[in-house]
């Protein structure tokens, strides 16, 4: 039934509609809120309870001791910002809102733009954003292997060692020593150098110990055969040997016939101080140094020859511990942007695009100067998203980072949960920084509300 009625009069002129009274109409729309405050309700409740209500808590709770039971007013804010630990976490957590969404927003919107012009578009998106799918703490243990110092373990640092070692190289022998006693002596630098010296025409045995047999490179031949290789006129001949015979037996400070040369090892003739010659051992470990001039030398076997391997990068030092937390954040979230600002792009109008490719504008121009500002709104609702997302990062940060190095790459989330449950047992402090936390989240959800609100209008 309709609330008004036109009636024509004989002359077929409409006379004025018939208003419903206003009280059915109250009573209609006090009927509809009421079923709306029905469907509403168990909503309300959870949110209450699992939002209004924790907060609401946690604000009180931070105007108490530790103890929960003596008002201290705002004793806890102030020691937030006395506490170095603190400090060192709003720094953190400062570094992660500056770099994290803007490099996000950067990537997501390269990736977004080329993945326009790839064949397999949505492959390419899916495997992007397959990151999304895995869990903080599964990411969390993932990048701590992938950091690892071990490069039997890390993959980076077997990868950032296998490249430095193909161009400057690594010491075969970084355990090796010489005996004490039996003709070398060690530097200050660790190299080591001979006790007495020698002349032309002189033949010299070095041993060393330390190495492993199973660890001897590839090819190592007895020495026994080089030592008794008498020196010509004008030269100097030796052999590095390594001064152990597996099994047993044989006598120190001599080569014996079971005995292995040490190849590759590097050796200097000086005198007077300076290098004058050098030579490296050939397979059965022997050397020689021909045309030297009357005199006597010091033969030198050179630091580079027992320098330790390469280890690589210390990812998880205090130095790179969180940009490196960030990198496995920009891994996870890299898709998540990328979608989000694709979805954007697909929406621009190309009439504009293609225009622009009319007048003569190239690639680049048509980029920084239609379609970034056209997707101005989505880039900033991204970028405030992950404003939002990163000022709550706990997971990785408390999983990647090493107990030692945990106060460096502490954030405001980290520092809340250690202060009130992890050693530090101060839940008013920890409250605190939960308020602290919520007061710089709200402005950056106000904005994304209001870009929400207005997007809609």
């Amino acid at each position: 039934m309709t609330a008004t009625a036109h009636v024509k009069d004989r002359g077929g002129a409409h006379s004025p509609p018939r208003v419903q009274p206003a009280a059915p109409r109250r009573r209609s729309r006090r009927r509809a809120r009421i079923v709306a405050l029905v469907f509403v309700f168990p909503a309300l409740l959870l949110l209450g309870a699992l939002v209004v209500y924790p907060v609401l808590f946690s604000v009180g709770r931070s105007f108490f001791d530790a103890s929960g039971t003596r008002f201290v007013g705002g004793d806890n804010y102030a020691e937030m910002f006395r506490d170095p630990a603190t400090l060192k976490a709003i720094r953190n957590t400062t570094i992660w809102v500056v770099v994290a969404p803007a490099l996000l927003t950067g990537l997501g919107l390269i990736l977004a733009v080329l993945v326009e012009k790839v064949r397999w578009a949505t492959a390419f998106k899916l495997l992007l954003f397959m990151p999304m799918a895995v869990s903080f703490l599964a990411a969390g243990i993932i990048f701590r292997l992938a950091y690892d110092q071990d490069p039997h373990k890390g993959v980076l640092n077997a990868a950032v060692v296998s490249v430095h070692d193909a161009f400057k190289g690594t010491s075969s022998y970084p355990t090796a020593r010489a005996r004490d006693g039996h003709g070398l002596e060690k530097g200050r630098d660790g190299s080591y150098l001979t006790n007495g010296s020698v002349s032309p025409g002189d033949t010299t045995a070095l041993g060393l110990v330390g190495v492993l047999p199973g660890d001897l490179p590839k090819g190592a031949e007895p020495a026994y055969g080089a030592s008794r290789r008498p020196a010509a006129a004008g030269e100097v001949r030796g052999v590095v040997y390594l001064d152990f015979t597996l099994g047993g037996g044989g006598k120190q400070g001599r080569v014996d016939p079971k005995e292995s040369g040490l190849p590759g090892m590097k050796v200097e003739a000086l005198r007077d101080g300076r290098s004058v010659a050098s030579t490296t051992t050939s397979a059965d470990g022997s050397f020689r140094f021909a045309g030297l001039g009357a005199g006597s030398y010091t033969l030198k076997l050179p630091e580079s020859n027992f320098a330790p391997p390469y280890q690589g990068v210390s990812w998880l030092g205090p130095t790179l511990v969180t940009p490196a937390i960030i990198g496995a954040y920009l891994w996870i979230w890299t898709g998540f942007a990328m979608v989000l600002i694709g979805a954007g792009l697909s929406s621009l109008p190309r009439d504009a695009l293609e225009a622009a490719r009319m007048d003569g504008a190239n690639e680049w121009q048509i980029f920084h100067r239609i379609t970034v500002p056209l997707l101005a709104p989505v880039l900033t609702v991204v970028f405030v998203t992950l404003v939002i997302n990163v000022m709550k990062v706990f997971d990785l940060v408390y999983i990647i980072a090493p107990g030692p190095v945990q106060e460096d790459a502490t954030v405001l989330a980290t520092q809340m949960w250690l202060v009130s449950f992890g050693g530090g047992n101060n839940q008013g402090l920890g409250s605190a920084l939960g308020v602290l936390l919520l007061a710089l989240v709200i402005p950056a959800m106000v904005f994304n509300v209001r870009r929400f609100r207005r997007s809609q209008r």
